[in-house]
């Protein structure tokens, strides 16, 4: 069996009408998603803007530990549970394979909400609710949230993490 090179090359032959049809349209779907993108994250509710700041594993457990000692009201299962006023800095860290403190929010009233992993990258993602953000080691990650609706939330871990990772769930309570 021997091998011929074809008498023509597939890509100096015209392009046919379907073929030109779906180029088409394949480009002007992607002009307007490119449009649309911007627009959606700056008018939907789905994409909180966070930033972030460098900040050393050491000093987010110091800010944590302080922010856990100064709002603490309770423990549930060993999970320090804290209920800080509107308009706090409230701190959330992760560490495999745990979220720490529990959050007790109110609904109507914003926080500041930081996020800083000691350990590894996790994966915030709140449950009922589609919101979700990566936790990386060294950077202080915050955003501006205002609960809106009364519930318990679970916090779950959606970056593989270690062996532990199906264990890693947190707790957000909002009340009226």
């Amino acid at each position: 069996m021997s091998l011929t090179s074809p008498e023509k090359h597939w890509w100096d032959s015209p392009l046919h009408r379907d073929e030109k049809i779906w180029i088409t349209l394949a480009l002007i779907w992607c002009m307007f998603l490119t449009g649309f993108m911007p627009y959606w994250h700056l008018t939907g509710e789905q994409n909180a803007s966070s930033r972030y700041a460098k900040m050393y594993a050491a000093d987010f457990e110091r800010l944590t530990d302080a922010f856990i000692e100064k709002y603490k009201v309770g423990e549930e299962k060993g999970i320090p549970v804290v209920a800080p006023p509107a308009g706090a800095d409230i701190f959330l860290r992760s560490r495999q394979w745990s979220w720490d403190p529990i959050l007790k929010l109110k609904t109507g009233k914003q926080y500041n909400l930081h996020l800083s992993s000691v350990d590894v990258n996790h994966g915030l993602s709140v449950f009922p609710m589609n919101f979700n953000f990566q936790v990386v080691p060294g950077y202080d990650n915050w955003l501006l949230i205002t609960p809106t609706k009364a519930g318990e939330y679970t916090i779950i871990c959606n970056e593989f993490c270690g062996i532990g990772h199906h264990t890693m769930i947190g707790r957000i309570y909002v009340e009226s």
